[in-house]
């Protein structure tokens, strides 16, 4: 069904405004990272913040086209989008240019471009297609699985080349799939699974397993409220590990604590689980799986941190976790980034007067590290105000989504919203040291074409969508 409107009349003129100030802000800001008095000229193309106009006018241009467009044609070309961007991602694969140990772009003459930076949009209008398929809902396992599969499947890819921090960001596509009815219990899981994560670092796995049992009884307790049976399961735990200790001393020298720790777990819970499940408990059963699970999960970490990271990303892992200090090495970046911000004060040094700034100590300035530049020149005033147009731009952009009258505008809405709101949070936790580096840019403020225009095409996507919410009724 069809309406006739003045899309360029409804275009919301508070998120287009927003959306100028960010790139007006960050091109002065490029300006301010790399200032060279021997090119000072605003249009010198040799320097970044030239070439960083240039694309700003090609993505206004860009946005233009965007709108245009009709409607129907994200609605309908979704898949073929997102199937030719992940095309595109294994041929990098195999065509890119290697750039820091990745092979994330392709070159084109003078001109470089990396997939990965579209492939977002494409993501999250492949999922905004699939679920308003009769407006699927995501407690059945089959539509959560597919579901998790269009969002994992670029994410893999894109680890191949190794890109960890674009990997990351798809993540973020999980916060649209809770949104629209994934189950809480999911949810709660991927927060476990980050704590746990964590944990891993600061807490021996041995401890952590015995805080983890400790855990699932308490858990077990407050859910049935029937402390005989709790008090037969820690006991039953108690003598099977007992047993395994002394017969450590016989039959299992070489056994270490943890594994035998994991041993007398797993036959505790087949006798413990065996006794409920003749009594249909089926509670006492899921929290031994989730009890599994997380023990499973946190040798996993293991695995993955020593087999998969390369060395440079468990030292940041490392140095953000307190447990190695490198201010020279690794942590260079963060340590020059936090003294920058921190000697900026309140209102900052002033436009083109920052030190840190100046004499380049802090690398990657004017892409992943931009934010520095604002904290030391703007002080604390100026990185308050991007942090607000961040907030606000987010909220407004939550506010749009909640209106739209077709369930592909609003997943596709939530979407955008949680690709820009992982950027931001990690970007801007990077430069303070909160999260580990993993060199992700700030959208709209960050130098770089490919993420300039694929941020500028995934939010006009959806302020077109939005325009036309009462034109095209899905």
């Amino acid at each position: 069904m069809k309406r006739n409107v003045n899309i360029w009349a409804r275009l919301d003129k508070i998120s287009i405004l927003i959306f100028v100030l960010m790139l007006i802000m960050g091109w002065f800001n490029i300006y301010a990272a790399v200032f060279n008095e021997e090119h000072s000229r605003i249009l010198d193309m040799s320097q970044r913040y030239g070439k960083q106009f240039a694309w700003i006018i090609a993505a206004l241009i860009i946005a233009v086209f965007v709108v245009v467009i009709d409607t129907r044609f994200y609605f309908f070309f979704a898949y073929f989008i997102y199937g030719t961007l992940m095309f595109l991602l294994v041929l990098v694969l195999f065509l890119g240019r290697d750039i820091n140990g990745a092979r994330s772009w392709f070159e084109l003459g003078p001109f470089t471009f990396q997939p990965s930076e579209f492939a977002k949009f494409g993501t999250a209008l492949a999922l905004a297609a699939y679920l308003n398929q009769k407006k699927l809902d995501l407690k059945k396992p089959s539509v959560f699985f597919t579901s998790s599969a269009i969002i994992i499947f670029p994410a893999l890819l894109i680890a191949l080349q190794p890109d960890m921090g674009s990997t990351v960001v798809f993540m973020a596509f999980f916060i649209v799939l809770f949104r629209e009815g994934m189950s809480p219990y999911i949810a709660i899981t991927g927060v476990l699974m980050i704590i746990l994560f964590f944990l891993r670092f600061l807490i021996n796995n041995q401890y952590l397993i015995l805080s983890l049992i400790g855990i699932a009884f308490l858990l077990a307790w407050l859910i049935t409220r029937k402390t005989r049976e709790i008090l037969l399961g820690i006991l039953i735990f108690g003598l099977v590990t007992a047993l395994m200790y002394f017969l450590r001393n016989f039959l299992f020298r070489d056994l270490e604590d943890e594994r035998l720790l994991l041993v007398a777990l797993l036959l505790s819970g087949m006798v413990y689980a065996y006794y409920f499940y003749s009594r249909k408990a089926q509670s006492y059963i899921l929290i031994y799986v989730f009890l599994a699970g997380s023990v499973i999960y946190i040798n996993s970490v293991d695995f993955a941190f020593d087999r998969v990271l390369k060395p440079h990303q468990k030292e940041r892992v490392e140095i953000m976790m307190g447990m190695k200090s490198d201010p020279r090495g690794t942590g260079y970046n963060v340590n020059q980034s936090i003294i920058s911000i921190g000697s900026g004060g309140f209102l900052g040094k002033g436009y083109l007067k920052g030190t840190q700034t100046k004499f380049k100590f802090v690398p990657a300035q004017s892409t992943d590290f931009i934010f520095c530049t604002i904290g030391e020149e703007w002080g604390f005033a100026g990185a308050f105000v991007v942090i607000g147009l961040y907030t606000f731009l987010l909220l407004r952009l939550v506010y749009l989504a909640e209106r739209q009258r077709s369930f592909f505008s609003r997943v596709y809405g939530y979407g955008v919203v949680s690709v820009l709101f992982i950027h931001f949070f990690i970007n801007t936790g990077m430069t303070i040291g909160i999260v580990p580096v993993i060199g992700i840019p700030l959208p709209f403020f960050s130098y770089g074409g490919s993420s300039l225009i694929g941020f500028t095409i995934l939010l006009f996507i959806f302020l077109r969508l939005d325009a036309s919410r009462t034109e095209y009724l899905f």
